[in-house]
């Protein structure tokens, strides 16, 4: 049997950091395997899966943009979450290699929030800026531990929509994305047992996109900045809210955390998640 391997499809893929962290953690466990970028366009999805379904050498891939919804009616199965978020970035040869859909974008978001998200709070606010693929998995994670959510975008029907299918349940808001760049001198009330998170779900910031706008005052004090673009890794979204005062969350946290459930489907390990701060150094150099 040929080396076995996984991989990363997209289009375009040269971005893609996967390859890094799934060959980093092959290395450190000794297994004999690799890792891929493979480049593939919407029209060639079918033609890509019929080969790797018959490849008994190919343990699964992760999904990039912009085929997270596309590769849905491809699969012989969707499973939870990614049923719920219509939305897939894994995907394994499961049973008779019957090709199964999961989606790990939303454990790995709210892994390096554990620790806040174990304790008891009267109140929980997340701000989401951004409606596109990384906005589905998030909006479901944070309903389901019972978030109020105020989703922004710059078509604010877009972002009705998305909270009408993904948070059906709860008391949520759509706005416009702009309403975010102006400075409030709205007062917060006391936030003592609070959890507040100020959540980039969007491009915008990364390397070649236009920069997001938005005002600290609109974070309520003890706020969380959250940023899930990872190119560059310190956003000015970020520094302006560690200049305000907030603790932030960059987005090697969401890429490794939603990395190392994949890695467990394709290779049956666990990730060496010991060796976070040496792999973060890599990515970040």
């Amino acid at each position: 049997m040929n080396r076995p391997y996984a991989e990363v499809i997209g289009d375009p893929i040269a971005q893609s950091k996967s390859p890094k962290i799934h060959n980093f953690w092959l290395g450190k466990l000794g297994i004999d395997a690799e890792y891929r970028a493979c480049h593939i366009r919407p029209e060639e999805l079918a033609d890509y899966f019929a080969a790797r379904q018959d490849d008994l050498a190919w343990r699964g891939c992760n999904v990039t943009m912009p085929h997270k919804q596309a590769v849905i009616p491809l699969l012989h199965s969707v499973e939870a979450p990614a049923d719920t978020i219509g939305a897939v970035n894994t995907i394994y040869p499961a049973f008779d290699r019957l090709l199964a859909g999961t989606n790990t974008d939303a454990s790995g978001f709210l892994e390096p929030l554990k620790s806040d998200l174990d304790q008891t709070h009267y109140y929980r606010m997340a701000r989401i800026l951004g409606t596109g693929g990384a906005a589905r998995a998030i909006i479901t994670a944070l309903a389901d531990k019972g978030f109020t959510l105020v989703v922004a975008g710059r078509d604010p029907a877009k972002a009705r929509a998305l909270l009408d299918e993904l948070a059906p349940k709860g008391e949520h808001h759509a706005i416009h994305l702009p309403h975010f760049a102006d400075p409030t001198d709205f007062a917060f009330d006391d936030r003592e047992a609070c959890l507040d998170l100020v959540i980039n779900a969007s491009s915008l910031g990364m390397q070649g996109q236009p920069p997001l706008v938005f005002d600290w005052s609109h974070a309520p004090p003890g706020s969380i900045a959250y940023d899930v673009v990872t190119a560059p890794l310190d956003t000015p979204f970020l520094q302006g809210a560690r200049t305000k005062g907030f603790s932030t969350i960059d987005g090697l946290s969401m890429l490794i955390g939603q990395a190392a459930a994949a890695f467990a489907l394709f290779f049956g390990q666990p990730a060496p998640r010991e060796h976070d701060a040496e792999l973060r150094a890599i990515l970040a150099s």
